[in-house]
Formats: C-alpha cells, structure tokens, sequence
C-alpha cells in the first residue's frame, strides 16, 4: 500500500488519542457550568415569577409579544387569570413614535428619531417587588423622499429592534427579581 502514508496506531497509545477531544470537551463543560454560564434566551426565572399575570392595555405591541416569548422561554407560565397568578407584571406605557431630528433648506425632514417607552412595574402578594420603571430607547435614521417605501421599511425594522431591546432589558430586571 504505498499510496497510504498514514500509519494506523494501534493499542493503549491510539486510545489515548481518541479520549483527549471527550476529556477537553467535559472539562470545558464543568468549567462554563461552574462559572454560570448560559445559553442565551434561556435565563431561569425567580420562583416568584413562575406563574405570571401580564395587566396591559394593547395585547399585540411588538414589545409585549417578544416579552411574552422571553417570560415563557425562560420557564414562566402565563397565566390569564389574576388571582392564579403568583405575580402581576403591570405595563403602564407601551408607546413608540418618532420626532423630525434635521430638515433640508428646502424644509423637508431629512432625519427621523424613532423612539420607544415602556413603564412597567411588578407585584406579588400585595407587595410592590419592583417600583415603577421607565425605560425609553431611541434610534435615528436619515429619510430620502425618493426611497419612500425603503425608509418606511427601515423604520418597521427599527421598531422591531426597539422592542426587542426594550424586552431585554425588562427581562434582565426580572430575573434578578
């Protein structure tokens, strides 16, 4: 076989080698669990909020569907009973709008700010766990007349990503709850 340059190993030696890549991988995985390490999206929740009520006005704002996915995600149960609940999350403000940042010589808008509010609270028991908050995030972006169609789209994807955000932000805060 002279077309084969690779020597096939063999005995205690060829076993060592096939076990280094299993031992490196269960030691990276002690480690990363010891140091608390996890997945992304997958934050355990408090024992308070495994049972959550969400008090709200507008029940399909970009904002409370994707925090509706985290709180579920996370192993919370939404509960659409109030007195089965084990917590109130209570969205006081959930609005977005934009403001004129820049106009042309000619008085046209040139720039937009886009922004999105959220105040929200929570309680469990009769007790205020987390006071009201507000948390507000902006973003800008320039407008051109002859792409109409585009910068409406750029502005949809914005909010998006305002909500998105604005979630993750909400959700951080009620983890360490």
């Amino acid at each position: 076989m002279w077309w084969c340059s690779k020597k096939v190993l063999r005995g205690p030696r060829a076993r060592k080698r096939q076990l280094r890549p299993a031992a490196t991988l269960a030691v990276v995985s002690v480690l990363a669990a010891a140091c608390g390490f996890h997945l992304q999206g997958a934050t355990p929740m408090s024992p308070v909020m495994k049972v959550t009520y969400v008090d709200t006005e507008d029940a399909r704002s970009p904002f409370l569907l994707t925090l509706l996915r985290s709180l579920e995600t996370s192993g919370a149960a939404i509960t659409p009973d109030r007195a089965a609940a084990t917590a109130v999350l209570r969205i006081e403000r959930d609005e977005t709008g934009q403001r004129v940042l820049s106009v042309s010589a000619s008085n046209h808008p040139t720039e937009y700010e886009i922004f999105y509010t959220v105040k929200y609270s929570v309680s469990a028991g009769g007790k205020e766990l987390l006071t009201t908050q507000t948390l507000t995030l902006t973003r800008d972006y320039s407008f051109d007349e002859t792409t109409l169609l585009a910068k409406e789209h750029e502005e949809d994807i914005l909010r998006e990503a305002l909500a998105r955000d604005l979630a993750g932000l909400v959700m951080s805060r009620l983890t360490s709850l």
